[in-house]
Formats: structure tokens, C-alpha cells, sequence
């Protein structure tokens, strides 16, 4: 039996996907490149994660981190990297694009979407950059995209939860929209309630240990620094069980009532 309110959970490797699905996620978000929130994954890694769940996968297509106005070189990438994604089995593709002027750029959009079908598409979270949130909601829906990510032009999902509910009101069902960034076990409820949202999405993310004993080196080879050399990021599982919980729990709240 489905869930009633769905979890998305973004991953950076295989292991995070199998253990989000193992602690009761719907669908994963397969990206790389973490300190850049998300780029396109390796076909490697695509086929890697495919080969070990069985939910959804949904993989994002953002060739490079920064804006959302797209080269054509880097629009052909998109195109190119989206096909790679539906012949290695994947569920969903995940795009955003916009104009210089921060207004969706529906051409490219609906190209990409016509190119992912019969794959569903979500626009992720460029849509909150966008100059006008209402007006880039009709843009979505009217390029065929099937959900929007979005933590409702805020930092995150819980300071947006307003803006959130206000589109998810005018989109009246005709296309999904998902809570995201920085949603966790201790505010899941209170955004999900807040928005009326029907799933949310967070990467449940934590750093663990990899796997080098020798560690003398000082370098790092990361810009940021953000992430220890010698750390891994991984989804950690019990935040994943909390808010399977606490969603399932609201729900059947909501109902007996």
C-alpha cells in the first residue's frame, strides 16, 4: 500500500539510496556534486543506484552549479545527459531552467520535457530564483512538468511554508508541490500542515568516516573546505524512519478526524 504523504530524499551515492529506501522513502533524487546543490550524476552512478532499489528514481539533469541560464553547449549537455538518464532505467528527470530576466525560459523547458517523456518531470528549485513565483507556476504546469520543488524563495522550506501554500493553492492540484531544503524530523509536520503539501523532500544528510587510515596529508581537496577530506557524506537513516513516522502518523490523524 502507497503512502499518503510522500518523502523524497536527495542522494549523492548509492549507498544513501539504498538506505533510504530501506527506511521507508518513496522516490530518491540521484545527484553529484553536493557544495553546488546538485548536478547531473555519472551514467556509472545512475546505473549503480538503478541496479540497487526498487523505488523511484528521479535523476537531476544541471550540467555545471551557479545560475540557471544555460549555454547552448550547455543546453545540448542537458538534452544529451537527459536521454543517458532514460536508457539506464530512471523513474523522473529534474530540471530548471530560466532567462537572463528570471522568467522561466518555457521553450527549453518544454523541449526538455518533451524529450524526458513519457518520464515525469520535476522543476526543481530554480523556480525560487524566478522574478514572479505565481507567474512561473503557470509557466510549469503549462510546460508539462508534473511537480515543483521549491522552499518558497526562502533559505528554507519552513521560512517560505507562506508562499508555499499560497502556490500550491492557485496550482489546485494541477501539479505537485513539493516542500524543500532544510526540512527535518522536527519540522516536517508544521510545513507539510502549514503548505498542504502532499510529499516534502530533504537529504537527510550526515557526514561519516571513509575509508583511508593513512591522514597525515593536510590538504583538501575540496575549494569549500565544507567537507572534511577524509569524511563521506551519507543519508542517515533514522531521520528518514522519523519522518516516514511522523508523516504517516499526521495522516491518519487528519483522517480519523
Amino acid at each position: 500500500m502507497g503512502h499518503q504523504k510522500l518523502i523524497e530524499i536527495c542522494v549523492y551515492n548509492t549507498e544513501s539510496a539504498r538506505i533510504a529506501e530501506a527506511s521507508g522513502a518513496d522516490r530518491v533524487e540521484l545527484c553529484s556534486g553536493p557544495l553546488e546543490g546538485g548536478t547531473t550524476p555519472s551514467a556509472g552512478l545512475i546505473a549503480d543506484v538503478r541496479g540497487n532499489i526498487g523505488i523511484g528514481l528521479y535523476v537531476i539533469i544541471r550540467p555545471r552549479g551557479g545560475d540557471f541560464c544555460y549555454t547552448e553547449s550547455e543546453f545540448e549537455i542537458m538534452k544529451y545527459d537527459i536521454q543517458t538518464a532514460k536508457n539506464l532505467g530512471a523513474d523522473g528527470i529534474v530540471i530548471g531552467v530560466l532567462k537572463a530576466d528570471g522568467t522561466v525560459d518555457k521553450a527549453r523547458t518544454k523541449e526538455l520535457v518533451e524529450l524526458a517523456a513519457p518520464l515525469p518531470v520535476t522543476f526543481h528549485r530554480a523556480f525560487d530564483v524566478a522574478r514572479d513565483p505565481l507567474k512561473a507556476l503557470e509557466d510549469v504546469i503549462d510546460c508539462g512538468c508534473v511537480r515543483i520543488l521549491t522552499s518558497g524563495q526562502k533559505a528554507t522550506a519552513d521560512l517560505g511554508a507562506d508562499l508555499i501554500k499560497r502556490v500550491n493553492e492557485q496550482a489546485a492540484g494541477r501539479i505537485s508541490i513539493m516542500p524543500g531544503s532544510g526540512v527535518n524530523p522536527s519540522n516536517v509536520a508544521d510545513i507539510v500542515t502549514r503548505t498542504d503539501a502532499n510529499e516534502c523532500h530533504f537529504s537527510a544528510m550526515e557526514l561519516v568516516d571513509g575509508l583511508m587510515e593513512y591522514r597525515e596529508s593536510e590538504i583538501n581537496m575540496s575549494s569549500s573546505g565544507a567537507i572534511p577530506e577524509n569524511s563521506l557524506i551519507r543519508a542517515a537513516g533514522e531521520k528518514v524512519v522519523d519522518t516516514r513516522k511522523i508523516l504517516d502518523e499526521l495522516f491518519s490523524t487528519a483522517k480519523a478526524v
